[in-house]
């Protein structure tokens, strides 16, 4: 009998349209790798389908420019080795021009460019080779070249960019002054930008309102405005009622509006008893933020982050849902009065029922009952954060995340008095099993506070307000407040009780994190991290990425609190993968410390102990400083503890290292990529030490393409 053939289908005999389609829509650049190497086939499909593209390489390893890769748009300049060295200079180790014409050869169709900008020959050279480019990100973490005002910005806006609509100065360091003035010396540039991001925390004042005015006169076509602004009055030419309205007036079209105090960008870290009002108010009205909302009526993301107060802003947040119905992220600091339900009816920002993020800072006058109300009346919220707001505690944020368990998976809670990392836990055990990401602070609530939970605000009547009286469900969400938390708490009260019969009672709480991805976290310097599962994160089974935030004066303490930080703490979750460990708002001695003092280099030993256990694929770390001397360097301990990461495949250190330090990476067997990057500022300017030499650099970089790699 004849052996009877079977045809077996897979997914190479789709057609390549399909084909095409399903592979362009890999985001992941690993994986887009491990596809172009099945056949040659699936390899042009993926080159063809490739549309953004970072080189790492050394500018030195000209040989090495991929060709293959020419429907890239997105290019990304901005991370070539030496990181920080000028990319197209005339004492380059090779001519700028051959440089920029390689580039253009390999890359012909680029709309969308990201450069490190340090030498102005970069912006000469450069952005003229892509006719075509539309959005420009210029990246700058040294100090600015001694030119007069606008003139390294005239040289992007004179060069041949006729179709430029988007730039992006957020981390390029330049004066205040500079902007303006090249945007009115090219005044068909500025109106062809229809998105202008001046987020940037190193300008030391930010912009002031006639620069505004200046600005969005320029730009009237504008759709995203991102600024950077000075709104203390005690400053000349603070920004005020006029600033504020001639934005609206300017620039009518702006669906995105982010206006940041300078202070608020520095993410400096308050006092968690201060009472969220500040000194000085600010010199704008309600009448003021009324005109710019009417003005403004796509508007669709608002940022207002001011650092002074702002009073009685609910009336103008109701005009706010009114006039921009398609307002969907907001984020307000210092603003007071913003949720003020009396009897239940809602009020300020709880009737932006279109609303699906939203950050609060430094409320005030904040408390339970209003974020209650803006749990009942934002019904659609995805993300929510609070920070600096003093007067609300865990039952209040238990019955929002109650209200929000069905759409709420992004929550930061920060500098809260009354949510310490326990109460914050026990808060957000409504949406345990969906939360996505987190942020909480590591302020350890003691064992009696703990042991009290279990009675605290479970009586809590959420139809009654302060005054005594029952409240009607005016949002006309279908459920009274009492209705939702009762029934939660019914659940949680059986799941206990079957747990204490069976024997399975462990410590906080009996369900796990199962959605939890990412976990954000802030430390005070010193403190220990040992209590993070016992207060209630033990059991995060998908938790792959993980941000650590170290912050305070090693100054003012003799030695920590214990012999190491304890990372090895983190061994409890079996898929994290990624880290970043942020020293650098960690303050001490770089050099000999003073006696009975320890040096960085000693709490950097602290801090690193037990990283080797972890599994870590990649590794952001932020060493701590010494501001006296400007100084972020990797010491020795550190170095050796991190050698010890053996499962490694990318490591960036945001700071300095020597380069004999540097050579400890190279026992990591499978370390693909190793950068040292100074994106602080100011960065060191002195090229003369092994720290920052790009010959050492090289070297080092040299020594680690060498090495064979399994995979």
């Amino acid at each position: 009998m004849a052996a009877q053939l079977t045809c077996i289908t897979t997914i190479s005999d789709l057609p390549d349209v399909i084909l095409s389609n399903i592979i362009a829509a890999v985001s992941d650049v690993r994986s887009r790798n491990s596809t172009s190497l099945v056949c040659r086939k699936w390899l042009v499909l993926e080159r063809s389908t490739r549309s953004s593209l970072t080189l790492r390489g050394n500018v030195r390893d000209l040989f090495m420019l991929p060709t293959c890769f020419r429907s890239v748009t997105h290019l990304d300049l901005s991370l070539i080795s030496p990181w920080g060295h000028p990319l197209l200079s005339p004492t380059a180790v090779a001519d700028p021009f051959l440089i920029a014409q390689l580039l253009h050869h390999a890359f012909p169709s680029i709309t969308s460019l990201v450069l490190y900008t340090r030498n102005p020959c970069t912006l000469r050279i450069l952005p003229p080779l892509w006719p075509n480019l539309k959005e420009i990100k210029l990246v700058r973490w040294h100090q600015r070249p001694q030119l007069s005002a606008g003139e390294e910005l005239n040289m992007l806006f004179t060069e041949n960019c006729p179709k430029l609509h988007s730039l992006d100065l957020s981390n390029f360091y330049c004066w205040t002054d500079d902007i303006p003035v090249a945007l009115e010396s090219h005044p068909a540039v500025a109106a062809n930008l229809t998105s202008l991001n001046l987020l940037n925390s190193s300008f030391p004042e930010g912009f002031k309102s006639d620069e505004i005015s200046s600005i969005t006169r320029a730009c009237p076509n504008m759709k995203e405005f991102r600024v950077a602004c000075m709104f203390d009055p005690r400053y000349i030419g603070f920004v005020g009622d006029e600033g504020l309205v001639s934005i609206a007036n300017n620039c009518p079209k702006l669906s995105v509006l982010h206006l940041a105090d300078t202070s608020a960008l520095s993410n400096a870290r308050g006092d968690r008893n201060d009472e969220g009002f500040t000194q000085e108010d600010a010199k704008f009205s309600v009448s003021t933020l009324i005109e710019v909302f009417s003005g403004l009526p796509i508007l669709e993301e608002l940022v207002l982050d001011v650092c002074n107060n702002v009073r009685d802003t609910g009336p103008a947040l109701e005009i706010l849902n009114k006039k921009c119905p398609k307002l969907r992220s907001l984020k307000l600091g210092q603003f007071h009065g913003v949720s003020m339900p009396i009897e239940s009816k809602l009020d300020g920002v709880a009737l932006c029922e279109g609303l699906q993020s939203l950050s609060i800072r430094n409320v005030g006058d904040l408390n339970d009952m209003g974020l209650i109300a803006i749990g009942r009346g934002c019904s659609r919220l995805t993300k929510f954060e609070i920070q600096g707001c003093k007067k609300i505690t865990m039952r209040g944020m238990r019955t929002l995340a109650s209200l929000l368990k069905n759409t709420l998976v992004d929550v930061k809670i920060s500098c809260c008095k009354n949510l310490g990392a326990s109460y914050s836990l026990k808060a957000l055990e409504p949406i345990q099993e969906r939360i996505q990401r987190l942020h909480i602070d590591c302020v350890w609530d003691s064992v009696e506070e703990f042991e009290d939970l279990d009675g605290y605000g479970y009586g809590f009547d959420l139809n009654v307000n302060d005054g005594g009286e029952a409240s009607s469900n005016s949002a006309g969400s279908g459920d009274t407040f009492e209705c939702e938390e009762d029934a939660f708490m019914f659940k949680q009260q059986k799941r206990c009780k079957y747990e204490e019969v069976n024997g399975h009672a462990s410590g906080y709480s009996g369900r796990s994190w199962d959605q939890l991805q990412s976990l954000s976290l802030w430390i005070e310097v010193g403190e220990l991290l040992t209590p993070l599962t016992a207060a209630g994160l033990e059991d995060c089974p998908n938790l792959e990425e993980i941000n650590i935030k170290v912050e305070g004066d090693c100054r003012l303490w003799s030695k920590p609190s214990g012999r190491e930080f304890g990372l090895s703490t983190l061994l409890y979750y079996p898929m994290l993968s990624k880290m970043h460990l942020d020293c650098g708002d960690t303050i001490g001695y770089a050099h000999t410390a003073p006696s009975g003092q320890m040096d960085l280099s000693l709490w950097e030993r602290f801090y690193l102990f037990g990283i080797g256990n972890l599994s870590l694929t990649e590794l952001d770390y932020w060493p701590p400083q010494d501001r006296d001397v400007n100084q972020r360097c990797l010491s020795l301990p550190a170095a050796g503890l991190l050698q010890e990461c053996v499962t490694l495949r990318k490591l960036f250190i945001h700071g300095t290292a020597h380069e004999h330090f540097m050579m400890f990476f190279l026992r990591i067997p499978n370390l693909r990529d190793v950068q040292l990057r100074e994106d602080y500022y100011p960065a060191p300017e002195n090229d003369m030490s092994t720290e920052m030499r790009a010959d050492s650099l090289s070297r080092f970089e040299a020594a680690l393409n060498r090495r064979l790699i399994s995979d």
